[in-house]
């Protein structure tokens, strides 16, 4: 494949303004820098999520071996027991955060169509 040089660059940036227009570029531009970002931190936890299963089943092996069997518990009557709380939101990473509000956006933009739609 033959190196691209300065004139066919131009050509090929002359091309997409034509195609897409100068006011959609910068709107996908950044629209590909999201979600590279977003696909990066996704497989950076990947990444950590494999390592920690394997550090997590040695460590939970050693303490297993050295413990005896445990006797079988005697069943007792069930009583009602209040509900339990709500756990906590776990902290979230700016990027899970801005994806999660463009996702609500999305929805309200489509809400709003279809009620739109329907008034019109």
């Amino acid at each position: 494949m033959p190196n691209l040089g300065v004139p066919e660059l131009l050509i090929i940036l002359l091309a997409l303004v034509l195609l897409f227009g100068a006011k959609k570029l910068p709107d996908m531009a950044r629209g590909i820098g999201r979600s590279l970002r977003i696909f990066k931190s996704e497989t950076a936890k990947l990444r950590d999520d494999d390592d920690e299963p394997q550090h997590t089943v040695q460590q939970a092996q050693a303490p297993m071996q050295a413990q005896p069997q445990p006797q079988p518990v005697q069943p007792q009557p069930i009583q009602a027991a209040p509900a339990p709380a709500p756990a906590p939101a776990p902290a979230l990473s700016a990027e899970e955060q801005a994806r999660q509000l463009e996702e609500q956006a999305a929805r309200l933009r489509a809400g709003a169509a279809s009620q739109a739609d329907k008034h019109a």
